[in-house]
This record gives C-alpha cells, sequence and structure tokens, in this order.
C-alpha cells in the first residue's frame, strides 16, 4: 500500500493487475485493508485497477472539516493525475457512484466508460436510504436495522431470521466493531463521508454525462432502490440499464454481475 499527496490530503491507494486503466471508488466506509484479495479482484484480469481509501477513510487523510461532494470527485481526479494516468473507465460502487458521477461532471476528460452501481443521483432521481440518520445509533442496533435496508428479502421477524443469500456471513460483519474503531479521526472521517453524501444531487446535471454508461442495480435493494437506478438511467444520455438478483450487495450475490461490468468496458 502506498500514498501520494494529493492536494491537501495523502491519498492511500494500490494499483493491481495489467491492461486499460480502471479507477474503482469504493463505497461507504471503504478501507483497502478489509478485502484481503485485492490483487484478485474481477477487474484486474485484463485491467490494471487503481483502488484507494478515500478522504477520511482507511489509511487516507482525515482533515477536521466538512467534506464535499466536489472534494470527492477532485481527490479521485488529482490522484489520477499524479499516478499519470491521463483517462480511464471508472467504476463507482454505492457511495463510490456518487463521487462518480460528480467526477465525470467535473473532470469529463479523465474517463472514457463509467459504471455506477447500486447508487443514487439525488434529487428528482430520488436519493439513497439516509445512512446519517443512523450514524448515533449502536453499531450492532444499526446494523440489524439495516438489514432489510440491503436487501428486501433479509426479515428478521421470522424465527429463524430469514436473510437473503450471503447475509448468514455479512450480518456478523456488520455488527463488528471497524477497523481503527477506536480512533476518533477515524470515527469522524466516517461521519464526514456520510454528511457530504447527505448533500448529493446531480440529477438536473445529468444529461452532461455523455460517455457510455453501465447503470446497474440490485433487484431487492433498498439502499439504492430499483426506481431510483431505473430514474438515474433514463436521465443518462448514453446509459445500458441492467439489474442482477440481489440487494446492495448484488456485486457478490450475482455471479453475472463482474463479468457483466467487464464485457462492458471491454474495447
Amino acid at each position: 500500500m502506498e500514498a501520494v499527496r494529493v492536494g491537501d490530503i495523502d491519498v492511500c491507494f494500490e494499483v493491481h493487475g495489467s491492461g486499460p486503466h480502471v479507477l474503482l471508488i469504493s463505497g461507504t466506509g471503504g478501507d483497502l485493508r478489509v478485502d484481503a484479495n485485492r490483487s484478485a479482484h474481477p477487474l484486474t484480469d485484463g485491467h490494471e485497477v487503481l483502488m484507494y481509501d478515500q478522504r477520511g477513510l482507511g489509511r487516507t487523510s482525515k482533515p477536521d472539516e466538512p467534506y464535499t461532494m466536489e472534494q470527492y470527485a477532485d481527490d479521485a481526479a488529482g490522484l489520477m493525475r499524479e499516478l499519470g494516468w491521463a483517462r480511464a473507465h471508472v467504476v463507482g460502487i454505492s457511495f463510490g457512484g456518487m463521487v462518480a458521477q460528480h467526477l465525470a461532471l467535473r473532470h469529463p476528460g479523465l474517463v472514457d466508460r463509467l459504471v455506477l452501481c447500486c447508487t443514487s443521483s439525488g434529487g428528482a432521481g430520488g436519493s439513497s436510504f439516509d445512512l446519517l440518520s443512523l450514524a448515533d445509533r449502536p453499531r450492532a442496533e444499526r446494523a440489524e436495522l439495516l438489514l432489510p435496508v440491503m436487501d428486501t428479502r433479509n426479515d428478521l421477524s421470522t424465527d429463524p431470521p430469514t436473510l437473503a443469500p450471503l447475509f448468514d456471513r455479512l450480518a456478523p460483519f456488520m455488527a463488528a466493531p471497524p477497523l481503527n474503531a477506536d480512533d476518533p479521526a477515524s470515527e469522524l472521517g466516517a461521519r464526514r463521508q456520510l454528511e457530504a453524501r447527505a448533500d448529493h444531487d446531480v440529477y438536473d446535471r445529468l444529461g452532461e454525462i455523455t460517455m457510455p454508461t453501465l447503470v446497474a442495480g440490485g433487484l431487492h435493494d433498498g439502499q439504492a432502490p430499483p426506481e431510483n437506478v431505473e430514474r438515474l438511467a433514463a436521465a443518462l444520455p448514453d446509459a445500458t440499464l441492467r439489474f442482477f438478483e440481489g440487494g446492495h450487495m448484488f456485486l457478490l450475490q450475482d455471479r453475472s454481475a463482474w463479468p457483466a461490468i467487464v464485457d462492458f468496458l471491454a474495447p
């Protein structure tokens, strides 16, 4: 794991694979250290993939000030430029999809093809579930409330609870303390991300995002529900819409999802 100065922060990043450049932008609370198999990511077979910890998260700087979606987009653009990447395909997941929308608007020359997964445009296109509203709840309670949001098939009222595929393993992880749980700066950075996320709204500007875009959603996603995903795709000039079997974690629940993304990125 390396770090480079980007504007006012040090950004922690990794590059894996070889081939056409792909910038992968992670979701809420993303931390590179959580995934032990980063070098085996599905995108690294045939692509050189840039992954990084966003502002306030992981091992990237966590300045004690409000963050904006524009800053997140500029961080991504600055990282690409620092590494000498003139252009790249961009894949944004959940919050990362929101950042990717701002990146495509603010720095369109950097983006070849765009993939927006399980995400929303905000505004009239609909907002993703308000995670900030749960930020002050105990982690175990927050995880319990989020289970039916992450996948609408999850039902804790049954005995035993009804869990969608993957969530038998994911539920304990959601309730466990995060990395750096004892670090006040990490807690602050995570909250700053949620505050910036709450202000995300680019719906009225989606017509300016003209590069080919794959908009992908989960059929059972309650966080970025299918109607949001449909409105996002409908407002983009050159969008392909795909739904997959799963909820907010459809990329892990449906084995056809990543191959479909790889196919979309193929020249």
